[in-house]
């Protein structure tokens, strides 16, 4: 994937109020904000045809981005997105600005790899978490956490416990005592119902 998807340019932004919001986006542009660091919050615009194209991409949320604005590199991950409630436009964006050495805490998906493996054992696979909340160091930042299930038997259920967490990189809801359930692969309705109705008989 080019780095290009990762790199944004931004404009210093020195309106501010919902009519100035408005303007901005009658002009294609989008009006966001960078925080977080040593620095103080910094209000931004960005090109809104640019950043629909780039936030199509699931890396884009869990990467660590580069945006120029005034003759400066930013680095900052996605903090918050607001959309539209029914058309395809971004409202507004929060970028948390990223520093070497200092930890950050985001969220990053999960893919699932092997599913197939588990359907044909006759099983029904249910994800009960689609990302997963993380803290690590920026050098340590994975795009995705990857949970393999070809050898997930049926009626087995996956918690954040059973996952390996990349190195340096810490699952924070596990680290809190929540040992949130990811997947499950469970019977099919009828078996689960015959199996019921066999135990009750004896």
């Amino acid at each position: 994937m080019s780095d290009a998807i990762f790199t944004l340019n931004a404009e210093v932004r020195t309106d501010s109020g919902k009519g100035a919001s408005r303007r901005l986006r009658h002009e294609d542009k989008v009006p966001a904000i960078i925080y977080g660091g040593s620095k103080p919050a910094q209000s931004i615009t960005l090109e809104h045809s640019k950043l629909i194209k780039a936030q199509s991409f699931e890396a884009f949320y869990s990467h660590i981005l580069t945006i120029n604005v005034a003759g400066e590199e930013v680095k900052a991950i996605v903090k918050a997105m607001q959309r539209h409630p029914f058309k395809p436009k971004v409202m507004h964006v929060d970028f948390q600005r990223v520093e070497a050495g200092h930890e950050l805490h985001t969220v990053v998906p999960v893919h699932f790899v092997s599913e197939e493996a588990a359907v044909k054992k006759g099983g029904v696979v249910v994800h009960a978490a689609n990302e997963i909340e993380i803290s690590c160091l920026p050098a340590d930042l994975p795009e995705f956490i990857e949970v393999d299930m070809s050898n997930v038997e049926v009626g087995t259920h996956l918690h954040l416990s059973d996952l390996k967490a990349p190195k340096g990189v810490t699952f924070v809801q596990l680290a809190k005592g929540h040992d949130l359930a990811v997947v499950s692969v469970n019977k099919p309705a009828g078996k689960a119902a015959d199996a019921e109705e066999t135990e009750t008989a004896e």
